[in-house]
């Protein structure tokens, strides 16, 4: 008997909570999810490149020291560069062993990476760094800071749109006006950077002209999704 007062107690009590919340939400009636979307193509700022040196022989000490020097005169030959930022990239060295499975030498690869916003500049040390390196990669997009600029710029754009839509919704179900329920702003989508056209990679002489780089350009979007109530 005391089991079933209890529970009659609690459903009671869970009822009146039920109601009080529902008087305190009223229903919403009309709502409509919207959507919006804008974007704009940016010229890209910042330029990432990546040159490496390859080194085999006998000895694994042997191989280590050329890649160890070859990477060192690289890196003191950007300081001369002060818009550039360089810093090492990956290093490893490995053996070499022929079909018998006996090791036979050792071969190693080193890289550096280069960063800058100063196109002509990059592209001046490269051609200086590919006297003694290869280049592997270039890469080209929006730098963080811009990137943020130009997205604070689009959510202003992306909300009016988004308002647009609602008052053509509004109209279209006969109503008066309009409110903002729900809205999401979502600043993650790019496109990622295209792969630039270079001219004059490599040379084989010590004398090797600065490669030509052309950035190209990159998309930011600016994604909405919201709820409006219709009135």
């Amino acid at each position: 008997m005391t089991f079933r007062i209890a529970f009659a107690l609690a459903a009671s009590l869970f009822a009146a909570a039920a109601l009080a919340q529902s008087a305190a939400e009223p229903t919403r009636y009309n709502l409509v999810d919207l959507q919006a979307e804008v974007s704009r193509e940016i010229p890209n700022d910042l330029m990432s490149a990546t040159l490496y040196v390859e080194a085999s022989d006998p000895s694994a000490a042997q191989v280590a020291n050329r890649l160890n020097r070859v990477t060192a005169e690289a890196l003191k030959k950007t300081g001369d560069f002060k818009a550039v930022k360089a810093h090492s990239g990956s290093t490893g060295t490995f053996p070499v062993y022929d079909r018998a499975n006996k090791l036979t030498g050792w071969r190693g690869r080193a890289e550096i990476r280069l960063e800058s916003k100063d196109f002509s500049a990059a592209a001046s040390l490269i051609g200086e760094l590919q006297s003694s390196m290869q280049l592997s990669q270039v890469l080209f997009s929006i730098s963080p800071e811009l990137r943020r600029s130009v997205e604070n710029d689009l959510i202003v754009e992306g909300v009016a749109a988004f308002r647009g839509r609602a008052e053509i919704a509004t109209k279209a179900l006969g109503g008066k006006a309009y409110r903002i329920r729900r809205i999401g702003i979502n600043t993650a989508g790019m496109s990622p950077p295209p792969v630039p056209r270079v001219r004059a990679l490599a040379a084989s002489s010590a004398e090797v002209a600065p490669p030509t780089f052309e950035g190209g350009t990159s998309a930011v979007q600016v994604n909405l999704n919201g709820t409006i109530e219709v009135d």
